[in-house]
């Protein structure tokens, strides 16, 4: 959609038929109508311009800025006939650009400069899989539709491989969970590792859980910034006497619901209690 324009003129002509059809009664000195009528033009003309000079006009008069980027309405001049006219690049697009927009923005526009990228951030995830990222600063930001600015941030994968997880590579493996409740009827037998290895409770902050985790009411309880408890019996102990992905402390690890296809997250464990009983509404490590 174009801009309406408003347009004014003046002009030295009134007049001059007169003096041109009054001088060429002098036809007696010898000059023919047309030749005076020609001089009588010419004075006419230069002393219209003394006393009525042209007018500046265009971009290039306007107060800093000359040129303006984008859209921007007040950002207009006169033309020497003193039509309205504009010096914001959007007036390519309508085609009510002053006269010398070419000439005097497209000589000033600055394109934008950016500096060198900075280092890679540390890795968002101490243990597994993360992101990390750089970012660069503008130097020399744009002008007078010059060309804009490149991506000032990058993003990329990462494995987070830290000293503490080489420490505790059975601690960071995904473990199955499965309702406490199952395991704690008093008519289920128990082997013998299970009764003479007492079990011992992890508490952990959930992070992330899945959409599915809802579909079961004991997976249900599995929700976000809720501590959970969760139990290790003797069944699921492994060598060191410990459960297999109980988690390291403050970084977070990864779980699955072995009953409820679909359902998995994330947490972080924050204490521990030795040889202790999780309520029935908790999980077990299996």
């Amino acid at each position: 959609i174009g801009r309406k324009s408003s347009t004014y003129r003046w002009e030295c002509v009134r007049g001059s038929k007169k003096q041109t059809k009054k001088v060429s009664t002098m036809g007696a000195h010898g000059w023919s109508s047309a030749r005076v009528g020609w001089v009588v033009w010419g004075y006419f003309a230069f002393f219209c311009g003394e006393l009525f000079p042209r007018a500046e006009a265009g971009c290039r008069v306007r107060k800093s800025p000359s040129c303006c980027t984008g859209r921007n309405n007040d950002c207009f001049e006169y033309t020497r006939s003193k039509t309205l006219c504009y010096c914001d690049g959007y007036c390519q697009k309508t085609g009510d650009c002053c006269e010398d927009y070419r000439r005097v923005c497209q000589i000033s526009a600055i394109d934008c400069e950016v500096g060198p990228w900075g280092p890679w951030s540390p890795c968002t995830s101490s243990c597994g899989v993360g992101s990390t990222e750089r970012s660069r600063q503008v130097s020399v930001p744009p002008r007078n539709e010059g060309r804009p600015c490149p991506d000032l941030k990058q993003r990329r994968g990462c494995f987070g491989n830290a000293v503490v997880c080489r420490r505790g590579t059975a601690n960071t493996s995904v473990p199955k969970l499965l309702p406490a409740a199952l395991f704690q009827n008093s008519h289920l037998c128990r082997s013998q590792k299970n009764a003479r290895t007492p079990s011992y409770c992890v508490y952990l902050r959930v992070k992330r859980a899945s959409v599915a985790c809802q579909l079961k009411p004991w997976s249900a309880q599995l929700v976000k910034e809720r501590l959970v408890c969760a139990e290790c019996q003797g069944d699921a102990m492994s060598k060191s006497d410990r459960c297999g992905g109980d988690g390291i402390q403050n970084i977070r690890t990864f779980w699955s619901a072995a009953s409820v296809p679909g359902c998995h997250g994330s947490w972080v464990r924050e204490t521990s209690s030795e040889v202790c009983r999780c309520p029935r509404s908790s999980v077990l490590f299996v």
